[in-house]
């Protein structure tokens, strides 16, 4: 038998998989019920979170996990639905911004009383705070190094180094 299949590294990588399943699976329902896509909800978090609510188009691509191409269609659909406008970048006219609307604040606001329940039951509330502050720590340090491109335009990557 191949030794490699013992390695703790695949096991690492195996817990991850599995906890952000089982994380995402548990919140998935709820977010349904409100009309919205995980990545529908993912989008309008990343917008009322950033700097005068919005994002260029390019910089929420490196935010999620969608491809510049994909960002396009969710935020045509989620545009249609009036929870996002377009809104042209007075520095580079090549580029436009993804802005939160009213309506979508409104539908985060419905979601956040019942998503932050669940994320307390499932994941912050399953682990004392150190253990939790540490987590965060490890996961910024892996997503930093995994996706550069992850606060682009937020808040914070505006901080100092």
């Amino acid at each position: 038998m191949n030794e490699d299949l013992d390695d703790p590294r695949l096991t690492a990588v195996g817990l991850f998989a599995e906890a952000y399943t089982g994380l995402m699976n548990r919140l998935a329902a709820q977010i349904e019920e409100h009309r919205l896509s995980q990545v529908e909800f993912e989008v309008l978090m990343r917008l009322a979170r950033s700097p005068g609510h919005r994002l260029r188009m390019t910089d929420l691509a490196g935010q999620t996990t969608l491809s510049t191409s994909g960002v396009t269609r969710v935020v045509d659909r989620m545009e249609r639905s009036g929870l996002v406008r377009r809104e042209a970048c007075p520095s580079d006219r090549r580029s436009s911004y993804a802005v939160i609307t009213d309506t979508g604040m409104q539908r985060l606001s419905d979601v956040l009383p019942g998503h932050l329940e669940l994320v307390q039951r499932w994941y912050v509330g399953l682990l004392p705070e150190t253990k939790l502050t540490e987590l965060l720590d490890a996961l910024r340090t892996i997503r930093d190094a995994v996706n550069p491109c992850a606060t682009a335009g937020s808040a914070e990557s505006a901080l100092p180094a």
